[in-house]
Parts: C-alpha cells; sequence; structure tokens
C-alpha cells in the first residue's frame, strides 16, 4: 500500500463515517481519528509524507472558509465579549500556564520552547466543536460562541508560536518587536481578507453560471491565506473575514442556483476535508512512535500534567468569566447558565492545528544544534489531542444529558413561523404591485396568489392562514398521487434518453442537456 492508495482509503473512510457516526450518536471526528490510529499501528501501512509547513495551508483555509459560513458579522459582533476572551484571553493563558509547567517539568528546555507548546495547544478545533455542538441540539448562542472561539483562536496562537519558535531558532527575542508583529500580522490580514472579499464578490456577481461562482469560492480562501502569510499577516485571519465579507455580500446577487450547488459544494469539501484532517491525525501516532522510539513511556508524566493544566485551566477561566458576567450583565442573555458553561468546558477539543505546527516545529536551529525538547513537544501535543478528541469527544453526549442542556425548539420554532408570515406578507405585497402595474385580469390574480399560498402551506403549513392551510390538506393526497405518477412519467422519458446515449450518431453532451432538464423538472 503505497502513499496515494492510503490517501484514497482515509477519504473513502471519511465518507462512511458520518452515516456510522450517526447511527452510534459518536461524532465522525471521533471515528476518523480512532481509524487513522489503528490504521497507523499496521505494520505494512505506510508513513503518509506530508510536509508539516503545507498541512495548515492545505487543509485550513477550506475547512475555515466552509465554517464561517454558517455565520456572519451580525453574529460575532453580539457575542464578541465572550470570543475575544476565549479566543484572546484563554488562549494566551493557556499557552503561559503550559509552558511554566512543561518548562518546571524540563527545566533543561528554554522557556521559549515551552511557550510553543503551550501555544500550539492552547486553541480548540473549530471544526470538531462546531460538528459536534451542531449535532447535540445545543442552544444557538453557544454554538456561535463555540464557532466564534474556534475560528479565531487559531490566529492567536500561531503568532504566539511564530514569535517562540523563531525565538529557540534564532536565539533572540525582543517582547516590542513580538508586539508589533501581532498587530502588523492583524492589519495585514484584516487587508488582505476585505480586499479579496470585496473583489471576490463582485466577480461573483460577474460570473453568469453557478458552477464558475462556485469555483471561484474554492479559490479564494487558498489565495487569501497564501497572500496574507507572504505579507506575514495571518493567513487563518484572512480567510475569515474573506469569507465572512463574501457570505453577507453574495447574499444580495446571489441566486438559487448557486445557493443550492454552493451548499452542497462546500458540504462535501467539508466532509472529506475534515474526515482526512483527522484522519491523519490518527495516522501521525507512527510519525510520534518513530520520533520517541522506546523512550515514550518517560515522557508520559509530562504529557499528563500539560493535559491536566489544558484542561483544568478552560474549566476555571470559564466559570471565572461566567461568575463576572453574572455581575456586569445580570439582565442580558450572556452570561450563559453554570450547566452551559460546563459543556462549553468540555466541548474544547484539539485537532488538526495542534498535530500541525507541533510537526512543523524545526529539526534543527541555526547554529545546527538539535531543536530543544522537539520529541518531548511532538508527543505531549499528540497526547493532548487524543485525550481531548477520543475522551472528551465521545462523552460529550453524556455531559450534554447530564447537564440538561438543550435548545429552545419552541422559540426557534416562533422566530421561524414569524419569517414565514413575513416572507408571505412580501409576496402578496409585491403580487398585488404587479397585478397594478400590468393590469392583470381578477382570475389571474387570484389563480397566482392561490398558488403562492399553497406554496406557502406546503413549504410551512403552520405558518399558512387557515384557508389556503385547507386547501393544502384537502390536495396533499391527489398532490401525492399526481407526483408518483409524474415522476414514473418522467422516468420512463428519462430512460429513454439514457438508451439514446449508446446510440451511434447521438451525441452525449446533447443528452446530457435532455436529462438535466428532466431532472431540473422533477426538482
Amino acid at each position: 500500500m503505497d502513499q496515494l492508495v492510503l490517501m484514497f482509503v482515509i477519504l473513502f473512510a471519511a465518507i462512511f463515517a458520518e452515516p456510522l457516526g450517526k447511527r452510534l450518536g459518536v461524532a465522525s471526528a471521533v471515528l476518523m481519528t480512532v481509524f487513522g490510529c489503528v490504521v497507523a499501528l499496521v505494520p505494512f501501512a505506510p508513513r503518509i509524507n506530508i510536509p508539516p509547513d503545507l498541512i495548515l495551508p492545505l487543509v485550513l483555509p477550506p475547512l475555515l472558509y466552509a465554517a464561517s459560513r454558517r455565520t456572519s458579522w451580525r453574529q460575532f459582533a453580539e457575542s464578541w465579549g465572550l470570543i475575544a476572551l476565549r479566543a484572546f484571553g484563554l488562549v494566551v493563558a493557556t499557552a503561559a500556564a503550559v509552558a511554566a509547567v512543561f518548562h518546571a517539568w524540563y527545566p533543561a528546555l528554554p522557556i521559549a520552547a515551552a511557550v510553543a507548546l503551550g501555544a500550539l495547544v492552547a486553541p480548540p478545533d473549530p471544526v470538531a466543536a462546531t460538528a459536534l455542538a451542531g449535532s447535540l441540539g445545543l442552544p444557538r448562542r453557544l454554538v456561535v460562541v463555540l464557532g466564534g472561539e474556534g475560528l479565531f483562536n487559531d490566529v492567536t496562537a500561531i503568532v504566539i508560536y511564530g514569535v517562540a519558535v523563531q525565538a529557540v531558532v534564532t536565539g533572540k527575542f525582543s517582547a516590542p518587536r513580538a508586539a508589533a508583529e501581532f498587530v502588523i500580522s492583524a492589519v495585514v490580514a484584516i487587508a488582505v481578507g476585505l480586499v479579496l472579499g470585496w473583489a471576490g464578490s463582485r466577480l461573483t456577481n460577474y460570473l453568469a453560471e453557478a458552477t464558475w461562482q462556485v469555483a471561484l469560492s474554492l479559490l479564494l480562501p487558498f489565495a487569501a491565506y497564501g497572500l496574507a502569510e507572504a505579507w506575514h499577516g495571518s493567513g487563518v485571519l484572512a480567510v475569515l473575514v474573506c469569507a465572512l465579507y463574501l457570505t453577507d455580500a453574495v447574499t444580495e446577487f446571489g441566486d438559487s442556483d448557486y445557493r443550492l450547488v454552493g451548499a452542497s459544494f462546500w458540504d462535501i469539501i467539508e466532509m472529506l476535508l475534515s474526515g482526512f484532517a483527522f484522519g491523519l491525525i490518527g495516522l501521525e501516532l507512527g510519525a510520534v512512535l518513530d520520533a520517541t522510539g522506546h523512550d515514550w513511556p518517560k515522557l508520559i508524566g509530562g504529557a499528563g500534567a500539560v493535559v491536566a493544566v489544558v484542561v483544568g485551566l478552560r474549566l476555571v477561566w470559564l466559570l471565572t468569566t461566567w461568575a463576572i458576567g453574572r455581575v456586569w450583565w445580570p439582565n442580558a442573555d450572556e452570561p450563559y447558565t453554570w450547566r452551559e458553561t460546563v459543556v462549553t468546558w468540555w466541548a474544547g477539543m484539539r485537532g488538526v492545528a495542534t498535530v500541525a505546527l507541533a510537526l512543523a516545529i524545526p529539526f534543527v536551529t541555526d547554529d545546527g544544534k538539535d531543536f530543544p525538547g522537539r520529541t518531548e513537544i511532538l508527543f505531549t501535543a499528540f497526547v493532548v489531542v487524543l485525550f481531548t478528541l477520543l475522551l472528551q469527544g465521545p462523552t460529550l453526549p453524556f455531559v450534554v444529558r447530564l447537564t440538561g442542556v438543550h435548545a429552545d425548539t419552541q422559540k426557534e420554532r416562533e422566530l421561524e413561523r414569524q419569517l414565514w408570515d413575513r416572507v408571505i406578507k412580501a409576496e402578496m405585497t409585491r403580487l398585488k404591485e404587479v397585478a397594478a402595474e400590468q393590469d392583470l385580469p381578477d382570475d389571474v390574480y387570484e389563480r397566482l396568489r392561490d398558488g403562492f399560498r399553497q406554496r406557502m402551506a406546503r413549504a410551512d403549513p403552520q405558518a399558512a392562514d387557515a384557508d389556503a392551510k385547507a386547501e393544502a390538506e384537502r390536495n396533499m393526497k391527489l398532490a401525492k398521487r399526481l407526483r408518483v405518477i409524474r415522476d414514473e412519467v418522467v422516468e420512463a422519458g428519462r430512460r429513454e434518453a439514457l438508451n439514446a446515449r449508446r446510440e451511434p450518431g447521438m451525441p452525449p453532451d446533447l443528452v446530457d442537456r435532455v436529462t438535466r432538464r428532466l431532472d431540473l423538472g422533477r426538482r
């Protein structure tokens, strides 16, 4: 089995991990991590040799872009305080605490190497957190803050990591310079993200076909990441800014084809890439064991101490900010209850960014010496990832049930009903305006009005008025019979078109165009 075959095996496993995870009640990210670990222990399985400095640029941009498409600037603005406390404050505090403990455990190692470890284990993984949170029926505000924390904490962590690694490699460190680099990194990233988001929205509006528009959306996150990194900015922040800008902008001119094709495309990309990323985490078990050799039992103590700090400090930080928030904002929706705080604590799983940064640590410094503590850092980071993914991940549903945290479905249902009411009123208002502008006959106007109302009744019966609801119920049985008949008839025509595709002299693209129209008509 060569590396290419192994990569396809991981991608195939990512597809089947989705239905298997739903059946078992376990996140697909957990299943893929376990699968990767099992494959890594198979003697004849090859090691996937992806350069560490390519893992983040290849995997992180599309995953961040896909995750950020599900949110908006407004949601971040509503919870910016909590997101900032976690994405900046908690990451800095975790990096400092881990560095202190790791340096105390290995006093011979320089403090900068310990800070590098603290930075790379500090940020929870946004993909794992949002995937698990979304499948557990958690309150929407909880999911928003978890997603915001996961999306923005990598920015802080990667900057701290880069400064620490540079200090070890060069033997030089300047606090003012590090602070300046942090500010410059953020400014460059925001500028790149805004410019590419603006340009991307204009180009998307210019392109006429949905496939062209979606193809452009695939390239934009890579462009944002690459340009920002080339100009010493944060590639992660640039991708987030670009994605949020573009998501809000295309809502003004994006048509239904773009929304349908784009949603399906990015769902597929996210499923395959996230599955591959977590499978890669498991596969790196072999690389870690190769690096540590027979000395890995001696490293368990230090790794356990770091795990305790990472998990324990998160709980202390969240409970402290929750208690402070109750005093500062007593009448607001925030802060969360202590039960939601506990769920948020246990949802702090580490993932692909931690592994990629650990693998990207240089082997030697500028003076030709081995990077101090690289083996210990790599092993410790891997233990943190496995603990949070394989222990916290599978037990998070139990914690949710134990605390009784769940979304207010009645409130969301009421909001949805109100939105349907607004949609119906807007359509009826516009229909009246069109009827007056074009002087439509009364029977045509009534037929159009009844058609819109029945369509709304089928889409959301609870939001329809009494007449439309009654009409929809009367037509339900008939509509089902007609749908079955229509599908059988269209399927007969489709089979005939496909049979014609095999005939000599019949252009395949012509047949494909006809079958596509038939498929769209069935939709």
